[in-house]
């Protein structure tokens, strides 16, 4: 949120007119006392000349006296009592105009001045304005204060006029503070000075550009700082964080260079991060003010804290015009949060849940054109000011494409920097960049409200001798006139998709093209970049539809025990306080059916119309059971869990249902707070009181109305398999932390032919050993085995032939820094060996060749090296981490359980987690596989809040497997996770090679790796083990022992949590294709064991010889299917 105080009354006078020269400087000399809320303020103001007038006035807080200090210069109250809104504050802060008035003084002086004139004013007093809930409850909400100075913290703005204000005036300011010992000040500019002496703490801040008002922000800060370039990059936290500041200042310095190359020159001189006492999101000018617990939730680095630092270009140096309308917000929201999602593959999904907000939020009674937008007050106005504006700008992408669309907005920065500007302001700039007259073009968009409805009809397709004539009707269906449109058109062929782009004027269009080849599929706007209302087939049930519903019912379930009644019955109150709202609140026996003109809440399993939910579910492979909740491919337990889950209401699609169940009545006040920020989502669940969010999730969405399948006359139907949709590049790229060049080389070299597959006590394996070693000392790791080396060494078995020879675990050290923690460590981990020519189990036919292990698991190694080369010489842990290059991994897990039974530096007992990459190089568009996932509670709120900083998508895989090192660790009681691209075919073949693996994922895998492992090293707590030893499971299930031989030619899904196993591929001449398995089948017994898990697929499977024949059992479709099946050599 832009955080504007002043606009109105300011830019009514001053528009569009260049600040040089003509501001009113503030030289202020401030105490603060926290403990008496108290501000005292010497200010010796400079009046330009061309501002100084006859009968100045100026307004300041009525709680604060105010003198002259200045002979000849004397001061008047003219007014007492006047109103906030009287001066255009922010309808932001409108509700919080009762907390106090200010008064309007006149300034006379006794000679007349033709140049500047000076004077110094002295005014003090008690500012302890309460911080208030603002915003409407149901959809959202969130607090502010006008002004506070409290023993937690102070703030000061434009809002609570604590410092003069001559009305027609921007203002550069000196700003000098003395507070307590501890304390420290920000505001805007250059902090000049900062010195402690006699218990007291003084700074200057200097600020020379043109403001609006003058922020003094003060807490007890813990300070970090870096330096980006010419930007002076710094975090003010309330409590000691290090890693959590570098990551803020590292992320910075990212951002700032990928807007200086996409924008200009970064308008100040410094940009800060400022830890706040209450939960705000300000964007101020060379600042933000986040709330305590919004900086550390994981997805705000690459959400609003980029849209706060963007703000610094849009909104506080190139100021609004808001008479003309607030072009920023949408823009900042487009050049900032689309952004993220554009780099992340993910902007058309954003684009559609932009036009979603709008399509449930907006109606004819509350919807307005953009040039009225002033700020956001509830979410329908979000929608138009945030959501028609950001896609407005796409559309003027779209149009002049991306590189003149760049140019635009770089002119537009730099002629309008430290001015007021409008949507005309922008519109000049890109006319004088593309040679375009841009007028209608902007009216249509800025001046009107509403929204075009399309659909596409009369599809047909003839073949004329070698070419095929596709025709189709396009229409607008709104009610208002026809907007003027360039409508993008995807036709889809067997092999490649042509994007079209058909002008469209009036209300019916009919289309016709010739093409070469016979086209399958038509869409229209498929990547949603057209601002347009969408049908209600375009996207899934949402909460959004019913958070935007004007006329709502919320049923409670009678036959529910009281106490679940009444908290059920408390949430009810809770949202129907939204007075914006119609909200009937019914128990369910009142009605007989579902009312068809209504979004309905379901509350309660025991709800009688929690049926209707369980057979809407059927439709997205879902359903509700008594004791569990199955969504998707996911179950969640209902004990100590809430479900909210939506469908389409059956009599009426335009509609939705949401069934709401809890097991928990303490969990009611964050359903209530937290509901309505998780709009986007068809289901959600979550856990505990808090409660936290563990799942989440939208249906897909089917049927829609602007897709049709081309049937050729004379031609057979189309296949339901065509190409995807091409992805616009990204306007801008932030540079990557990591080097996927680095890692590439690394595998590269490990997974050579010099050497040779490094099979243990090899020659090869050797040359490994000293890449690693030479590799931990470069990035800064100490060395961390007991003997003070670098080296744990042993002897052991190396070939088939029962050789044995030394072999080694690699172990370089970060210490922890903490007293209390240092002894206990996180083990970031990766194997090196590999099977050299075939030992242990290569596959038949290929003893004697090369195995090269790039992805298994040169592949991990590189990863870890990347890590300790980012974070070996400058993080300081609370906890020691420690690197682990395991030797012998494939002949049993060898090395890691000589570490986990001989390690007496860093004991396994002390361990709080371990983080092992096995095979990571193959990861592609696919989801990081997250193995081990149930071994403490904690992994998966990790790992989610891993992929919201990322953007890298991760799956838990819950199922227990013998998988590779933390295996070790497990079995001990530490909890550890395998971080897998997935299989494939090249596994433990000589065809595991260099040139397969994916350098973009390598980067994706270190950036996950990396949020985990700051994560454990700084946490406070052990993680909860969840477990079982590997020896208790073997005393409750003897497994068959040794090594298994053979396959069924089929790749089981990792990710299935259900029981059996879920075929995930298989190729069509596998044993399995053979005996009539398909994708998608749950294989539940093999022969004479019962399959329940991944790991008793496994062990199963050892107990037979290639060529057996075995029976299969297996469900397709929920009916189980008998086979025969032979199994082949592995």
């Amino acid at each position: 949120m832009f955080k504007r105080i002043l606009f109105l009354f300011v830019t009514i006078s001053v528009c569009t007119a260049s600040f040089a020269g003509s501001t009113v400087h503030h030289k202020l000399s401030v105490n603060v006392d926290p403990v008496k809320h108290f501000v005292d303020a010497v200010d010796q103001i400079t009046i330009p000349a061309d501002q100084v007038k006859p009968n100045m006035t100026f307004i300041l807080n009525s709680d604060l006296t105010v003198s002259s200090l200045t002979p000849g210069v004397t001061i008047k109250l003219e007014e007492s009592g006047v109103k906030v809104e009287d001066l255009g504050m922010d309808r932001e802060d409108l509700d919080l105009s009762s907390e106090f008035k200010q008064n309007k003084y006149s300034i006379n002086f006794v000679t007349e001045s033709k140049g500047d004139v000076t004077f110094t004013l002295k005014f003090s007093g008690m500012i302890n304005y309460p911080i208030k809930q603002i915003g409407e409850e149901y959809a959202r909400g969130f607090s502010q204060t006008p002004g506070i100075i409290d023993e937690k913290g102070a703030y000061l703005g434009g809002s609570t006029y604590w410092v003069p204000w001559f009305n027609e005036n921007w203002i550069s300011f000196e700003l000098t503070t003395t507070m307590p010992k501890g304390w420290s000040v920000v505001s805007q500019g250059k902090r000049t000075f900062n010195e402690l002496k006699n218990n007291e703490q003084t700074s200057t801040w200097n600020s020379p550009d043109p403001m609006e008002e003058i922020y003094l922000i003060a807490a007890k800060f813990n300070e970090y700082s870096k330096s980006a370039g010419a930007v002076d990059v710094m975090a003010f936290l309330r409590t000691p964080d290090e890693t959590l500041a570098n990551k803020y200042l590292e992320t910075t310095a990212q951002y700032l260079e990928m807007y200086r190359k996409l924008i200009g020159t970064y308008p100040f001189t410094k940009f800060a991060l400022v830890e706040n006492f209450w939960e705000t999101g300000y964007g101020m000018p060379s600042f933000t003010l986040l709330g305590e617990q919004i900086i550390r939730f994981p997805f705000i680095l690459h959400s609003s804290y980029p849209h706060e630092l963007l703000h610094n270009y849009w909104g506080n140096s190139v100021y609004i015009d808001f008479k003309k309308g607030n072009w920023c917000e949408g823009l900042t929201a487009y050049m900032a949060d689309h952004l993220i999602a554009e780099q992340r593959g993910q902007a058309d999904e954003y684009r559609r849940t932009t036009l979603q907000k709008y399509t449930d939020y907006v109606n004819p009674s509350n919807d307005f054109p953009l040039n009225k937008f002033i700020s956001r007050t509830n979410p329908s106005s979000e929608a138009v000011g945030y959501g028609k504006s950001s896609m407005f700008w796409n559309m003027l992408r779209e149009s002049v494409g991306d590189e003149l669309f760049v140019k635009g907005f770089q002119k537009f920065y730099r002629d309008n920097k430290f001015n007021a500007a409008s949507f005309d302001d922008i519109r000049a700039s890109f006319e004088s960049v593309s040679g375009k007259d841009l007028k209608s073009f902007f009216s249509e968009w800025v001046d009107k409200k509403g929204a075009p409805e399309l659909s596409v009809s009369n599809v047909k397709c003839v073949k004329k001798k070698n070419e095929y004539l596709l025709q189709f009707t396009l229409k607008q269906l709104q009610k208002e006139d026809a907007f003027a449109l360039d409508v993008p058109v995807a036709i889809s062929f067997a092999k490649n998709v042509v994007v079209e782009k058909v002008a469209m004027t009036g209300k019916e269009q009919n289309c016709a093209f010739t093409l070469k080849e016979n086209p399958r599929l038509v869409q229209v706007d498929p990547q949603f970049n057209l601002f347009r209302k969408l049908n209600y087939n375009e996207i899934p049930p949402s909460l959004s539809k019913i958070f935007g519903a004007e006329d709502l019912l919320i049923l409670l379930p009678l036959r529910a025990a009281k106490e679940k009644l009444e908290s059920y019955r408390a949430l009810a109150k809770i949202w129907s306080e939204d007075k914006t709202k119609k909200i009937e609140v019914s128990l369910d026996s009142k009605y007989d059916k579902l009312p068809v003109n209504k979004n309905i809440w379901i509350f309660g399993a025991d709800n009688k119309f929690t049926g209707v939910i369980k057979n809407s579910l059927k439709d997205y492979n879902s359903e509700i059971k008594n004791d569990a909740v199955t969504l998707g491919k996911t179950s969640f337990p209902v004990a100590n869990n809430s479900f909210i889950v939506s469908v389409r209401h059956p009599n009426n699609p335009d509609n939705v249902l949401v069934y709401l169940s809890t097991e928990n009545k303490e969990a009611v006040p964050g359903l209530a707070r937290k509901l309505p920020h998780y709009g986007k989502y068809s289901y959600l669940v979550f856990e505990g009181d808090e409660p936290a969010n563990i799942g989440k999730g939208e249906w897909s969405s089917v049927n829609s109305p602007l897709t049709a399948k081309v049937i050729t006359h004379g031609e057979k139907s189309s296949s339901d398999v065509l190409p995807e949709l091409p992805r616009r590049k990204a306007l801008a790229m932030l540079t990557p932390v990591f080097s996927s060049e680095r890692m590439l080389k690394t595998v590269q070299y490990l997974a050579g032919d010099e050497l040779a597959g490094r099979a243990p006590g090899s020659t090869g394996m050797n040359s490994a050993i000293d890449f690693i070693v030479e590799k931990f000392k470069s990035a800064g790791l100490l060395p961390g085995a007991d003997d003070g080396t670098y080296f744990q060494s042993w002897e052991e078995v190396v070939d088939a032939n029962g050789k044995k020879a030394s072999v080694k675990n690699i172990i370089g050290i970060i210490p922890g820094t903490n007293p209390d923690l240092k002894d206990e460590s996180v083990v970031i981990c990766a194997h090196y060996d590999h099977l050299g020519l075939g030992w242990p189990g290569a596959n038949k036919g290929n003893e004697g060749k090369i195995h090269p292990g790039a992805d298994d698991n040169a592949s991990g190694v590189s990863v870890m090296l990347e890590l300790a080369e980012l974070l070996g010489k400058n993080l300081k842990p609370q906890r020691s981490v420690i690197f682990v290059a395991f030797a012998s991994e494939e002949s049993g897990l060898r090395g890691s359980k000589y570490y986990v039974r001989n390690m007496k530096r860093f004991p396994a007992k002390k361990v709080i987690g371990v983080l092992n990459f096995d095979t990571v190089g193959r990861l592609g568009n696919g989801k990081l596989l997250v193995l081990g996932a149930a071994t403490a509670r904690e992994w998966r709120f990790i790992f989610m809040g891993a992929s919201y900083v990322t953007g890298v998508e991760t799956e838990m895989v819950t199922q227990e497997l013998d998988a590779s090192d933390q295996r070790s660790f497990l079995e001990v009681g530490v909890p550890g996770v395998q971080f897998f691209s997935g299989a494939n075919a090249d596994y433990h073949k000589p065809s595991d090679t260099p040139d397969k693996i994916d350098g973009a994922g390598l980067i994706k895998v270190a950036a996950i790796a990396q949020e985990a492992l700051l994560y454990l090293a700084d946490r406070k707590e052990p993680l909860s083990f969840q477990g079982q030893a590997v020896s208790e499971v073997k005393k409750l299930q003897a497994a068959p022992a040794g090594e298994r031989r053979v396959s069924t030619g089929s790749v089981p899904d990792f990710t299935f949590s259900g029981e059996g196993v879920k075929i995930a591929d298989l190729s069509p001449d596998s044993p399995a294709a053979k005996a009539g398995l398909q994708k998608g089948d749950i294989i539940v017994k093999l022969g004479q064991f019962k399959v329940t898990n991944l790991r008793e697929y496994s062990d199963a499977l050892k107990s037979f010889q290639p060529g057996n024949i075995v029976d299969v059992l297996f469900l397709r479709d929920g009916k189980e299917i008998n086979a025969k099946l032979e199994l082949m050599a592995k």
